[in-house]
């Protein structure tokens, strides 16, 4: 059947109008050339079966039709070949193709059954508004059909009644089997879109916890490299230093230097594995407990440090406790960058509910250090974000006095016990 013209769409039903392309050609896969062999098989050797009975002296496939003319019975099996080799075509033009059939069901009997497949084609591959359209037109073709060549013997509406009866058999088979594909179809893409999701959430998972890394790692460098940069600065400006002096100060160097490629070496080692990212990380994870050993590794550097630690370190929250050790050690890091010989105060304090206040003192630098240890100047936004998510707030900034204080608040819960006295 010729393409529709766009401009003469309008004489047809709207229903049929979005049916008319083609579907997309995609070539057939090994089970697709097997049910269409099949169908086609069927359909042409019904019609050789039946050309062959209505020819015969003993008509037994077809009694009904015992007396037709052997010119219309040649007519017949022409119209019903061609019709059964469009059946190789039923998959891109279903509406096409059934509805040229409906101009050839006016007379053709040996064509009833590729009728039949292509009416179950239209049912499975278009929505069901379009098949019952088309079924009703093949009811109304039956009813001039069963007038043209009426069955010897049946009554006019019995004939009908049974035509009635196969079109809807065939109606609902084919949209069950539409229905099933569109259940599997549906079925599929939500397991896709589900592994999707899934995917996107693991990587997503994987960005966050390599992010955390990467500030752990900027933290934990960051305090190591200044130490080794300081130390390396003072000897480079000290050319008369002691021996002693120089071997102290290139020992504070070695370690500093081991310990910053320990750590490196660790947090790589997490950043090239694939494991379970919401596992914690490996870095070392320092609390408060570890702030003096801070301190005391600080003032091993040649740093001025006053420590006022006025909370027990086994009560404090671990992340809590955490948190204030990374801004501590940040704190202590920008004082040896900016103001170099400075005295620095750290004063930690707090208590359950009144949550931890974490103050990192030292005074405005007067002038421009001799030793410039480089940075990225993201710090103290780092530390921001790192308060943020802890639930608390960060400040920082110059005093009326003249010294840079930054200060930050971290929550510390009540136990549950006294909660719920």
């Amino acid at each position: 059947m010729p393409a529709v013209r766009t401009e003469n769409r309008w004489l047809l039903p709207s229903a049929l109008v979005a049916e008319l392309e083609p579907s997309r050609p995609a070539r057939r896969s090994t089970r697709d050339w097997i049910i269409d062999t099949l169908c086609f098989l069927i359909g042409f050797g019904f019609t050789v079966l039946v050309t062959a009975d209505l020819l015969s002296d003993n008509v037994s496939i077809a009694p009904e039709w015992a007396n037709t003319p052997p010119w219309l019975a040649w007519l017949d099996f022409v119209v019903a070949t061609i019709a059964s080799v469009g059946l190789w075509w039923r998959r891109r033009w279903p509406v096409q193709l059934f509805l040229a059939m409906l101009v050839l069901g006016l007379f053709t009997v040996a064509g009833g059954i590729t009728g039949a497949i292509m009416l179950f084609t239209v049912a499975v591959h278009r929505k069901f508004s379009t098949t019952a359209l088309l079924a009703t037109g093949f009811m109304l073709v039956t009813l001039v059909f069963v007038k043209l060549r009426p069955e010897a013997g049946r009554p006019y509406w019995e004939t009908v009644a049974w035509s009635a009866v196969f079109t809807l058999i065939i109606v609902l088979w084919g949209a069950v089997v539409r229905s099933r594909r569109q259940l599997l179809i549906s079925l599929r893409d939500r397991a896709e879109r589900a592994e999707s999701e899934q995917q996107l959430r693991v990587a997503q998972a994987r960005a966050l916890e390599r992010t955390r890394i990467a500030r752990e790692m900027h933290d934990v460098l960051a305090h190591r490299i200044s130490l080794v940069s300081l130390h390396a600065g003072a000897l480079e400006i000290r050319g008369d230093a002691s021996p002693d002096e120089v071997a102290t100060a290139a020992g504070v160097i070695r370690a500093s230097a081991h310990q910053a490629l320990q750590d490196l070496r660790e947090v790589i080692g997490v950043l090239r594995a694939d494991g379970d990212v919401s596992s914690p990380p490996e870095p070392p994870q320092p609390t408060i407990a570890e702030l003096t050993a801070l301190a005391d590794e600080s003032r091993a550097a040649g740093a001025r440090v006053r420590l006022e630690l006025d909370v027990a370190a086994e009560a404090v929250p671990e992340g809590a406790g955490r948190t204030a050790y990374r801004i501590v050690q940040e704190g202590l890091t920008n004082a040896r960058k900016h103001a170099p010989g400075a005295t620095v105060t750290v004063a930690i304090a707090g208590g359950p509910g009144n949550g931890l206040t974490v103050t990192v003192r030292n005074p405005w630098p007067a002038g421009h250090s001799p030793t410039v240890i480089p940075g990225a100047g993201t710090g103290l936004v780092g530390l921001a974000e790192r308060a943020t998510l802890a639930g608390g707030r960060l400040t920082h900034g110059r005093e009326p006095g003249g010294d840079f204080v930054l200060t930050a608040w971290l929550p510390w819960p009540r136990p549950a016990t006294e909660v719920a006295a």
